[in-house]
């Protein structure tokens, strides 16, 4: 059945998402459990901010713990954005505390050490903090030195962008990338071979580049390469044939198991491994994605997986729980889960429910319930004012949110509306604990 929609509903829908994403789970009536249990959270992230909203409305006594060093909370969905200068570096920039509730104990340090036998985490300065039940959820690391050549003091000059480090290095990513679009010449966008989070925005940074220059008339200018990391442009099969058809109507080059191993800035030439072996291709613009592992802390301690993402260190989990599988009060929640998707904002907000349940069963004694299913959501933009909301599972299959509204391979400003107005308050909602 086709739905059609007026402008004005679209805007409705977003709007509607918006709200309910912010008041759906405000006030839950769930009863408080009494428990003097010691819960630590390594990381304040979106994942380990949203549970500890979630865990204090719960729980009645317990001693919540978060450790993290960083001051600044990061909106990384909106780091593409950024980086095509559509919004100022500033959009994706908030206090890590003004997302915390009181009765949450945020100690700014770094975790430096976890003994999983002794049930500590030790931090950088010194502090040992003893649980009952540890949740991790530290993020992942951009390894920006496995690429030879390159640092992250290049970016936005000689035409050199790297949009994941960081606003300021997204918006000099926006200097280079705007300066290409003028002048032109060979755009070389990469991805890494790792798993890496949200594995849509090297694509979209791709297509919004492309069709800012259509826009502005200059496109006969660039030559666009996407070098794919695989034989694919994207996990999931019927996706990736959609990108595929979408780069051959734009002009955009796809280049195969094409994986970035290090630049010569002042020749402007950058090295990529190829099945046939090391080749050399020259660019006016290269947009740098590093590998992305694990943090050290994680990767040292023993919990990561021993027969699988063996270089990047992705905690030992099972995927539908979350649950580590040798020590049972420990979970792992986000980017550094080692299951086989989920790396995205849109999935934290699913795993949380899952980890919390998980948490609250352990305390009170019961089996948990709660399940991940490996949902993933990637609005991919492909080019300003449209985007597919790309919604998937653990097996591939498309999950679609609106089914017979929004479809998910198509290329709409509905989807486009979604992530302007409603990601980033469903966003929000979520580090309240209320989405």
């Amino acid at each position: 059945m086709d739905i059609k929609l007026s402008r004005r509903q679209m805007l409705s829908l977003a709007a509607g998402s918006a709200v309910l994403a912010t008041t759906g789970t405000a006030d839950r009536a769930e009863s408080q459990i009494a428990t003097k249990a010691r819960i630590a959270i390594i990381g304040a992230g979106a994942g380990g901010t949203a549970l500890a909203n979630r865990l204090v409305s719960r729980l009645e006594g317990a001693q919540i713990t978060l450790i993290d060093p960083r001051a600044e909370h990061l909106y990384q969905p909106g780091l593409s954005l950024v980086a095509a200068g559509l919004k100022p570096a500033n959009y994706v920039v908030s206090k890590t505390t003004d997302w915390l509730p009181q009765g949450v104990t945020l100690i700014a340090e770094a975790a430096a050490e976890i003994d999983a036998e002794s049930q500590i985490v030790k931090t950088a300065g010194g502090q040992s903090i003893a649980y009952d039940f540890l949740v991790l959820a530290p993020g992942l690391v951009l390894d920006h030195d496995a690429i030879e050549g390159f640092s992250l003091d290049m970016v936005g000059q000689n035409g050199i962008g790297a949009l994941y480090a960081g606003p300021q290095y997204a918006a000099a990513t926006w200097k280079a990338a705007k300066a290409y679009t003028e002048t032109g010449g060979i755009g070389l966008f990469t991805r890494p071979a790792t798993e890496m989070k949200c594995a849509g925005a090297p694509l979209k940074h791709t297509f919004l580049i492309e069709d800012i220059a259509r826009t502005g008339g200059t496109r006969g200018k660039l030559d666009v390469h996407y070098m794919s990391n695989n034989d694919s442009l994207f996990g999931v099969p019927i996706v990736s044939e959609k990108v595929r058809m979408l780069f051959g109507d734009r002009g955009i080059s796809p280049a195969y198991s094409h994986v970035l191993r290090g630049i010569d800035a002042g020749a402007k030439s950058a090295t990529f491994d190829t099945p046939e072996g090391r080749v050399t291709r020259d660019y006016d613009y290269i947009h740098v994605i590093p590998p992305q592992r694990a943090p050290e802390v994680i990767r040292q301690s023993g919990l990561s997986w021993a027969d699988k993402w063996t270089d990047q260190g992705w905690v030992e989990c099972d995927m539908a729980t979350l649950r580590h599988l040798r020590y049972e009060n420990i979970w792992a929640l986000g980017d550094v889960a080692g299951v086989p998707k989920g790396k995205t904002a849109a999935s934290v907000k699913w795993q949380i429910p899952v980890v919390e349940d998980g948490l609250l069963a352990a305390i009170e004694g019961r089996e948990a319930t709660e399940t991940y299913n490996g949902y993933t959501s990637c609005p991919m933009i492909t080019r300003v004012g449209r985007a597919m909301l790309v919604e998937f599972d653990y097996n591939d299959n498309l999950t679609p949110s609106f089914p017979g509204i929004i479809a998910p391979l198509e290329e709409l400003w509905i989807s486009w509306l979604m992530k302007e107005v409603a990601l980033k308050a469903t966003y929000n909602a979520m580090l309240r604990g209320r989405a």
